[in-house]
């Protein structure tokens, strides 16, 4: 005797063509992302549909589905009548993002014990720091920024906090590609991030705190100034 089948399974079924669509659109997305992040496609930047079609051997609704997930993400914009563009975050998104990250990081910060938190990521990430600092490769100074700020996040043990981060991070790595002079902007915050890191491996929880609020606000209000002359 045979099982009816749930009506219900029965839809999903009809559904199935969409897997393979989606598959590609999502790979599309991932490759673009990943331009968009390392700054090879910069703020600003027309994202030709042509010319990515070509180059990536996908169809205009693939494109444009993958757009839509990028849209959601925050780091790509459509324009009417003028296509999809690499987003420039303004000096509003600039002050969110800050203050995302002083209740994050401050929390993860003020919560810190060294008996049961492993710091081996914040080491790494400083470590990576000096060594791009060392090449002159401030751009990848910044990257190594984030990832040290990332990873005192990460201390608060919280995969939501984490997933809600993720989208903070990337958009802060578009802020970071607006700046004009990458040297003059991360060299500063080089030696303040091995200070906060120190204070909070010796114990010294609340100053590495005040250290961590006051490189945050220092560092928006430096964006903000250059956003004032570098951002229409």
């Amino acid at each position: 005797m045979t099982t009816p089948v749930d009506p219900v399974y029965t839809a999903l079924s009809e559904q199935k063509g969409l897997l393979a669509r989606s598959s590609r659109s999502s790979q599309t997305a991932d490759i673009l992302r990943a331009s968009i992040l390392d700054g090879s496609l910069r703020p600003g930047t027309r994202l030709s549909e042509p010319d990515i079609c070509a180059a990536l051997g996908v169809s205009r609704n693939t494109l444009r589905e993958a757009f839509r997930s990028l849209i959601e993400e925050r780091l790509v914009t459509h324009e009417l009548n003028r296509g999809a563009f690499v987003r420039i975050p303004t000096s509003d998104d600039v002050a969110e993002l800050y203050q995302c990250r002083r209740v994050v990081e401050g929390a993860a910060v003020r919560g810190f014990d060294r008996a049961d938190r492993d710091a081996d990521e914040l080491a790494a990430a400083l470590d990576r720091a000096d060594a791009f600092a060392r090449e002159q490769d401030w751009t990848g100074v910044g990257t190594a920024d984030i990832d040290f700020h990332k990873a005192i996040a990460a201390l608060n043990r919280s995969r939501r906090l984490d997933q809600m981060m993720s989208s903070v991070w990337n958009e802060l790595r578009l802020v970071f590609h607006v700046m004009a002079d990458p040297l003059t902007f991360h060299e500063p915050y080089l030696a303040r991030n091995h200070e906060i890191y120190e204070a909070m491996i010796d114990g010294r929880s609340a100053e590495a705190e005040k250290m961590l609020a006051d490189y945050l606000l220092d560092a928006e209000s430096h964006i903000r100034a250059a956003y004032a002359q570098i951002v229409a």
